[in-house]
């Protein structure tokens, strides 16, 4: 159960990334030169690989011009 609820904090990581980007017509290679994250782990967080840290939210809110917290957002 535990396990089910952290996965499910990456599911709305990596659903809302991947909104993001493309909302504003980005691959992966566009948001790592936005972000200065690497292209590679941009795809493992958008797979739900990857579990990001706190700094790694913020440089991508930051990218995207939200607040982090949009990062969390249930959307539908």
């Amino acid at each position: 159960m535990e396990r089910e609820k952290r996965k499910k904090g990456r599911a709305l990581i990596a659903r809302n990334m991947k909104r993001l980007r493309k909302e504003r017509g980005w691959s992966q290679e566009e948001l790592s030169a936005q972000s200065g994250i690497h292209r590679t782990y941009v795809s493992t967080m958008e797979r739900k690989q990857r579990n990001p840290s706190v700094d790694v939210i913020e440089r991508l809110a930051e990218s995207f011009g939200v607040p982090m917290a949009d990062l969390f957002r249930e959307t539908r």
